[in-house]
């Protein structure tokens, strides 16, 4: 499989992370972990399927993901080819109105947000696109079109997105809340409305992709269980069977994840 990954176009770049373009000449099969960014595809050639907890579900050819807390298997056919836009926290919020919360753990058909003929039109110019920088092109114009340049940013949660990231995922919500002009329950509704998920659960993906990313396998598992901040070994055990869908020691003898 190709991967190849492109920068947005400076106008984009405080809501979109990276674009992924995705090839396989193979039929190939990749496992991805949950992650904070809500992520949209586009589907130009061959086919994508995916596995949620032993259920197969053949995708869209274009759709966008909210964020969930599972793992997920992901089936390229062979002589597949996608390209991915991956949103940064709440940066989806920029091109959509729609709350993202209710889009936690599914994905969505892109043509229930924007109209047919214009993602026609898009999976046209992507499958007839020579080059990757061409293809990233097509998608910057489509999101530029979008952006909603009379939208405010939500401040108050993303220097709330900024504290958990910084503490890796570690900081009691009640304790954020100390620091915020801002009682407990509105927060959570803005929280959830613009990144897709609870501050708890958005945590809690921070701490254990921190963990995962940073674990060396001569080190203890419980030590790295305990600097995560898990203090309950059940707890944190069955916290990483559901992100990762292995119990730790088998996840970190498999192949990685991406």
């Amino acid at each position: 499989m190709k991967m190849e990954q492109h920068l947005p176009a400076s106008i984009l770049k405080p809501f979109i992370k990276a674009f992924l373009l995705i090839e396989s000449v193979h039929e190939i099969q990749n496992e991805t972990l949950p992650d904070t960014s809500i992520v949209m595809a586009f589907r130009y050639r061959g086919t994508i399927t995916d596995e949620i907890q032993g259920v197969k579900s053949i995708l869209p050819n274009t759709l966008i993901s909210g964020l969930r807390k599972s793992a997920r298997i992901i089936n390229y056919s062979a002589q597949t080819a996608a390209l991915l836009v991956i949103f940064k926290p709440g940066g989806a919020t920029a091109f959509f109105k729609e709350p993202f919360h209710e889009l936690f753990g599914a994905s969505l058909s892109l043509d229930t947000l924007v109209s047919v003929s214009a993602l026609n039109e898009i999976t046209e110019q992507l499958a007839e696109a020579r080059s990757g920088l061409q293809r990233v092109a097509v998608i910057e114009r489509f999101l530029i079109s979008r952006l909603h340049a009379a939208a405010r940013p939500d401040l108050l949660v993303y220097d709330a997105i900024r504290q958990i990231q910084m503490t890796k995922g570690a900081v009691p919500i009640k304790k954020l809340l100390t620091t915020l002009p801002v009682s407990r329950d509105p927060f959570e509704k803005r929280f959830r409305r613009l990144t897709g998920t609870s501050p708890k659960q958005f945590s809690s993906i921070v701490r254990l992709r921190h963990m995962i990313d940073t674990y060396i396998p001569a080190n203890s598992l419980t030590a790295a269980a305990l600097t995560a901040g898990y203090f309950d070994q059940a707890h944190f055990i069955k916290d990483f069977k559901l992100f990762t869908g292995k119990a730790p020691l088998e996840f970190f003898k498999s192949p990685l994840y991406w």
